[in-house]
């Protein structure tokens, strides 16, 4: 048995500290195409704080790195197992603590799932908005990791909106609280804030004090349908211009319309270019709907449908939920970009994708959160055809660039991880990366915590002068 195992095995049960090859196997990587991932030496799955406190206190020791693990649905290889680290799943912190109807807020340990927190505060009457498209399986750890979005943006914000406080295991096993339960609070540096989306580098979330919201109406959606990506668009634009708060505008290319069509019979129009979901979730949502169905055909819908149902409206939101799945029968593997792009150049984002599509000969669907501009461009292609894989980065690289110079982002929700840790780099400029760097330094100088990802502790070579 190894120094590190034996350690571990001190203040942890045996059965939580894994290290039979094939299992811990599992545990080296999440969902993200083209990310390295290394051979963990120990997964170990703590279910208190203080077991979490040891594992650190253990990595610092011995200076292994630790890799913070939720249920490995990102996307951008933030979760990947580096060669030696202790893989520390929190899935198993999974209680709800709290659900406060007077205070609106939930406390939580980072092994909750999504669906589930949403579910229970909806039987108290409450709202937890936050909801990524994989929020049946995702941890409420990893959605503070990665700074998740999801389809209610538009209206409600994403994670980093509703986390008023953390608890936190710092790189050498201190214990930290962040943040506040109160509704008001500007004490100090907002710490809270800075650990939510810094994928588990600055250190490891163990209980976070959530803001909730009172149970809205249940939302109606409409479709329309349109002959263009562009025309879909200008809809989008006109319904933000006019001052509309849908609680969710979606948008499907055709691609991706008819890839869940293939694979779910929904009867969707393949005929379509794009179709746009708008819903509202006020009391009386048909005068909102008459207004953005009086826009869609202004923009040039051919057709506009809204849901004469909530049964209609949940089967229309299930399709565009079903857009990922629905693309990855296409090839054998996806990349699933994330840029995000100010609203009114949506258009220009969605016509310079096809035309990459179009350049390297490549089947890309687009699904986007339209109403926030956040658009995912997925990237089908065979790895094992060398020539198709390399064309699939390449192009990932210029959707990324191209949403750069319509002056967006590398990132609306996925995270950088392993991926897009390069572009960052460009988005951030010499200055932005190096107070980064400073932040990641103060808060694990020993670099322990998720090394490698987002941005790395230790400027390159060519930075530094060698």
């Amino acid at each position: 048995m190894s120094d590190l195992v034996k350690l571990l095995r001190e203040a942890i049960p045996p059965e939580a500290v894994l290290t039979d090859t094939d299992v811990i196997r599992a545990y080296a990587n999440d969902m993200a195409s083209f990310c390295e991932a290394g051979s963990p030496a120990v997964v170990v799955l703590p279910r208190t704080v203080e077991q979490v406190r040891h594992v650190m206190r253990t990595a610092t020791a011995l200076r292994v790195p630790v890799v913070p693990q939720g249920a490995r649905t990102g996307l951008s290889g933030a979760a990947n197992a580096s060669d030696g680290c202790i893989v520390l799943s929190l899935v198993k912190m999974d209680r709800i603590i709290e659900i406060n109807p007077v205070d609106r807020v939930a406390v939580v340990e980072p092994g909750v799932v999504n669906a589930v927190l949403s579910r229970a505060v909806a039987e108290q009457g409450l709202y937890y908005p936050p909801d990524p498209s994989s929020w049946e399986q995702c941890t409420i750890g990893g959605n503070i990791g990665t700074a998740s979005g999801g389809l209610c943006c538009v209206k409600y914000g994403v994670t980093a909106e509703y986390v008023l406080g953390l608890d936190v295991v710092l790189a050498d096993g201190r214990l930290m609280s962040t943040g506040r339960r109160t509704a008001k609070g500007v004490a100090g540096y907002d710490l809270t804030r800075l650990f939510v989306g810094s994928e588990g580098s600055l250190g490891i979330v163990v209980k976070a004090v959530l803001a909730l919201k009172p149970a809205p109406p249940e939302q109606r959606v409409l479709a329309a349908e349109f002959p263009s990506a562009a025309a879909a668009c200008a809809a989008v634009c006109a319904v933000m211009a006019r001052g509309h708060a849908p609680s969710l505008l979606e948008l499907m290319d055709g691609t991706s319309v008819r890839a869940v069509n293939a694979m779910t019979r929904m009867g969707l129009p393949d005929t379509t270019e794009a179709l746009l979901l708008a819903a509202f979730d006020t009391p009386d949502p048909a005068p909102d709907l008459a207004a953005v169905a009086a826009l869609c055909t202004a923009a040039g819908a051919t057709e506009v449908v809204p849901a004469d149902s909530a049964a209609e409206s949940d089967l229309l939101l299930q399709a565009r939920r079903m857009t990922l799945t629905a693309l990855e029968t296409l090839k054998p593997a996806t990349m699933i970009d994330d840029v995000c792009v100010p609203r009114s150049r949506l258009a220009d984002m969605l016509d310079g994708t096809a035309a990459i599509a179009e350049k390297y000969a490549l089947t890309i669907g687009v699904c986007a959160h339209a109403g926030d501009g956040n658009t995912h461009p997925v990237v089908c292609f065979d790895p094992a055809d060398p020539d198709e894989a390399r064309r699939a980065r390449e192009s990932f690289d210029e959707i990324m660039a191209l949403g750069l110079e319509l002056g967006g982002t590398i990132t609306g929700e996925h995270g950088v991880g392993v991926l897009k840790k390069e572009w960052l780099a460009r988005e951030l400029g010499p200055v932005g990366l190096e107070m980064q760097r400073g932040i990641k330094a103060v808060f694990d100088p020993l670099n322990l915590l998720n090394p490698g990802k987002v941005l790395d502790l230790c400027p390159p070579a060519a930075e530094s002068g060698g």
